[in-house]
């Protein structure tokens, strides 16, 4: 007769915006989308993802899902699966994703940390290693070509 329902909310379904005129300031927690249109200062943890819209203004410690930044974004953000730049976004900080997708013209400056695919299917508890460049090992590899050659 009285049964307990379930109100958790999805992780892909929009659970709270914060609109185009609205500043907000403080901590929020979640499970839902986030998206965010307007202005906002402090932290944000949620299990599900955020969207920072275009005209999205942030300077927050964000963890969360998945990321997608279209707007302006500073601080230290950890998203357990893909951080996208779309190509109206500035992001400066410090970044931590399994996967990262930058399109042309988004702007990034800061460090940025990569899982390892080793740890990444190993490991809960979120280990990162540091993105790596192979162009110092392409490089080696075509000076011990040339040396070859010689």
């Amino acid at each position: 007769m009285f049964k307990k329902e379930n109100h958790q909310t999805p992780p892909d379904k929009v659970n709270t915006v914060i609109g185009k005129e609205t500043f907000f300031k403080g901590n929020i927690s979640g499970n839902g989308l986030i998206r965010v249109d307007g202005e906002a200062e402090g932290e944000i943890t949620n299990t599900g993802d955020v969207i920072i819209g275009e005209s999205g203004k942030l300077t927050v410690n964000l963890k969360a899902r998945n990321v997608t930044i279209a707007g302006h974004y500073e601080g230290d953000l950890e998203a357990e699966g893909r951080l996208e730049l779309k190509k109206t976004a500035t992001a400066s900080g410090t970044f931590k994703a399994n996967l990262l997708v930058v399109e042309e013209g988004a702007v990034l400056s800061g460090s940025t940390e990569m899982q390892n695919k080793e740890q990444a299917a190993s490991s809960t508890a979120g280990r990162w290693a540091p993105f790596k460049s192979a162009e110092p090992e392409q490089k080696a590899e075509q000076k011990e070509k040339e040396q070859q050659s010689s």
